[in-house]
């Protein structure tokens, strides 16, 4: 009662069953969320994006390609990405629909204890 919706929003982070990255670049579709923040300081988003990629278990995979489009990913990568562009934002709140149920079992792992340090 007489909370603003929007800043509510800005709290929680979620991530659904099937990956929905942008068609953006790798880098982008981490940053999103940092951009509209009003957060456009290069140091600052590259730090992010290295650490978001890094705790969803993709960022040794991109870190060579992170201006390539997200959609060339695999099913698997996509959803770490997409778990990467939420974390990024370190929201208060992260709502969570089976988001390792099409990863492998030792990226399902990584994910997890991700989760269990958030």
């Amino acid at each position: 009662k007489g909370e603003d919706v929007a800043e509510l929003r800005r709290r929680v982070g979620m991530v659904f069953q099937k990956p929905n990255p942008f068609p953006k670049t790798i880098y982008e579709n981490v940053v999103y969320g940092l951009r509209i923040q009003g957060i456009n300081k290069k140091r600052v988003l590259d730090e992010a994006v290295e650490w978001a990629l890094k705790g969803a278990a993709l960022w040794d995979e991109v870190k060579d390609r992170l201006h390539e489009s997200a959609l060339g990913l695999s099913g698997g990568q996509q959803q770490r990405l997409v778990i990467a562009r939420t974390i990024a934002v370190e929201p208060e709140v992260l709502l969570l629909d089976e988001p390792c149920s099409a990863l492998d079992p030792i990226s399902t792992l990584k994910v997890e204890e991700l989760i269990y340090e958030l």
